[in-house]
């Protein structure tokens, strides 16, 4: 292996994530030779990079012919080995354990039959039943046909109960029957009905909605409870907190979506990015995502057709699948002869579009951090620029300031003001202010003192003001800060950041009078900013601690009587905390600060002796 592959698998390695994830080495040929899966995408490659004795030959050889690490990022563990599965038997990797047989997952199947049973499987018929799953060990999936056969009493017997059957009356109820297990329908004592009734609740569980069980489950106990049946009550008990056990279903296989190939649009600026997922016999057998150059301005419907066109002639083949989910529908579909287009709106089509999705945000995070770390100068041109273009502003942000207020009901309010500059924060000069004119929590009038103190300062010093001023909060901070401006005779730009109700960084504004902008929230522009408002909120918080903190170390030793403010820094500037002066002795204390202070400190934290 040259330096140069050693340096760039090096550098691969470090920008994969620590979310779990199937990962594939390619050969110099650009064929996958190995695929895996992993709890920790970059724990687990870089593992492969390492000497180590418990590497085998054939570990050694194939990591010499590496050239290329391509990762997909899942949401579980589970999901990692079931996509593992899909792919080792799609592509046939040489380094792999091929998997050739299509028996591989276990699924639990709801027959279509009178009476459904509910059972285990590895082979899919296409008869009308249901299936779920698949599941990522037969463990789990006998766990969860345990639970269900243990909280709903349905038939687990071969026996053809139709109508006709029933009514001849040739059956008669098997051991289950005497154990609470089934109810007899094989005898009629259970009508077909409310058997039905019980396997709705059963699919329920298999597709993730609990509440019908758990509904079902606390009306039993209750009424064990009432009857006070107290081992039963307990058991249904035991029941509901085995719900929270249970794990819902994959995304990555279906036993109900066929055939069909998945693209979803991510546009940012003048490209795009799209991402590919392909399905065959309901497993996903690939995932990719391309960067393509659109042009500034450019329609998304237009840009989807491009994408479309560009990956079916490059990555798939020159085919599609006869359906094809999207967000939404490209600018022709002449193009695409024999299509169908899916918008999806619920169910496991539009899990798979958020899938891609997701994928697609992946894929462009790391582009846009490969893009930062190799040519940060390049990165900051481009977050300068669209900061500029979407808040109208004269010039780029080069220097921006953002305030915050610090309070705790109204005790020792602060206040901070960080710098960032070129998109970085400057620390040396972050400014903290201990409000002085206002009484009580007010955050308004705090912000009024602190901006006016700031740029008042900065004016008559003739120091560089700021292209663009953050408040921390909406439109209230930013009318503040613009009276403050005015009455300095200031123009300078202002953003607000807003958040919602659950304390995340939800809206933008910019001017004033304030206007929102259409920024979406997972864009790396309002990342940017909301690093920004973090930063402000870490740096007041940090300050108020201290605050906070120093106060209550003086007030403690200025409960002495005799000892003043003085005495107090002496006393600090000598032991550093409150626990080394409540650990001196008296002659330490008398050669600091006399024999008379140095009793009535040392009775005061030794009250007994």
């Amino acid at each position: 292996m040259s330096e140069t592959v050693r340096d760039s698998l090096k550098e691969q390695v470090s920008r994969l994530p620590l979310s779990p994830g199937v990962y594939q080495f390619v050969d110099r040929t650009g064929t996958i030779i190995y695929v895996g899966k992993a709890k920790s995408l970059r724990k687990r490659v870089s593992s492969y990079f390492v000497q180590s004795r418990e590497h085998s030959a054939k570990v050694r050889v194939m990591v010499k012919q590496i050239v290329e690490i391509r990762h997909i990022v899942v949401g579980s563990e589970t999901d990692a080995l079931l996509l593992e599965n899909s792919l080792i038997k799609t592509l046939q990797p040489r380094y792999n354990i091929l998997l050739k047989d299509d028996k591989t997952y276990p699924w639990i199947v709801v027959r279509r039959e009178p009476f459904p049973r509910v059972q285990s499987t590895r082979t899919l018929v296409r008869d009308g039943s249901q299936y779920f799953g698949p599941y990522g060990s037969v463990m789990m999936q006998h766990s969860v046909l345990d639970f269900i056969r243990e909280v709903v009493p349905l038939r687990t017997c071969k026996l053809n109960l139709s109508p006709e059957a029933i009514a001849r009356g040739r059956y008669t109820v098997c051991l289950q029957y005497h154990l609470g297990n089934c109810k007899g329908p094989c005898i009629g004592a259970q009508s077909e009905e409310e058997y039905d009734r019980l396997v709705d609740m059963v699919v329920s569980v298999l597709k993730g909605d609990l509440r019908p069980v758990r509904t079902y489950l606390e009306g039993e106990m209750q009424r064990a409870a009432e009857a006070l049946r107290f081992e039963v009550a307990q058991r249904y008990k035991q029941r509901l907190d085995a719900l929270d056990n249970y794990a819902g279903r994959s995304v990555i296989v279906s036993a109900r979506i066929r055939d069909v190939d998945v693209f979803s649009l991510l546009p940012d600026d003048d490209v795009a990015y799209c991402n590919f997922v392909r399905i065959r016999h309901g497993s996903i057998i690939g995932v990719s995502t391309v960067r393509l150059t659109t042009g500034v301005g450019a329609d998304e419907r237009d840009m989807l057709t491009l994408a479309i066109q560009h990956i079916v002639e490059q990555i798939g083949g020159g085919e599609l699948a006869r359906e094809v989910i999207v967000p939404f529908l490209p600018s022709t579909t002449l193009l695409f002869d024999g299509v169908t287009f899916t918008i999806p709106k619920r169910g496991e089509k539009l899990e798979l579009l958020e899938f891609s999705q997701k994928s697609a945000r992946i894929y462009r995070a790391e582009q846009l951090k490969n893009l930062e770390i190799k040519n940060p100068e390049r990165h900051t041109e481009r977050l300068m620029n669209a900061l500029q273009k979407e808040l109208h502003l004269d010039r780029q942000p080069r220097h921006i300031e953002c305030f915050d207020n610090s309070n705790l009901q109204g005790s020792n309010p602060v206040a901070s003001c960080v710098v960032f500059r070129d998109g970085k924060p400057s620390r040396k000069e972050y400014r903290h202010f201990n409000i002085k004119t206002v009484e009580g929590p007010d955050d308004y009038a705090s912000m009024r003192e602190v901006v006016y103190r700031r740029y008042s300062r900065l004016q008559a010093e003739g120091a560089e003001l700021p292209d663009l001023i953050i408040a921390d909060g909406g439109k209230g901070q930013m009318g503040i800060i613009h009276e403050v401006l005015e009455a300095l005779g200031l123009d300078i730009p202002i953003a607000g950041l807003a958040k919602d109700d659950r304390h995340r960084t939800a809206e933008l504004y910019c001017g004033y009078p304030p206007l929102l902008v259409g920024l979406r929230p997972t864009s790396p522009l309002f990342h940017f900013l909301a690093s920004i408002q973090d930063e402000v909120h870490r740096f007041a918080i940090t300050f108020h601690r201290q605050k906070r903190s120093k106060e209550f170390i003086h007030s403690e030793l200025e409960q002495i009587e005799g000892v003043g403010a003085k005495t107090v820094s002496t006393l600090l500037a000598h032991f550093r905390s409150v626990a080394k002066v409540r650990a001196a002795n008296i002659g330490e204390l008398s050669a600091l600060v006399g024999s008379a202070r140095a009793q009535r400190i040392y009775s005061f934290f030794h009250p007994e002796q």
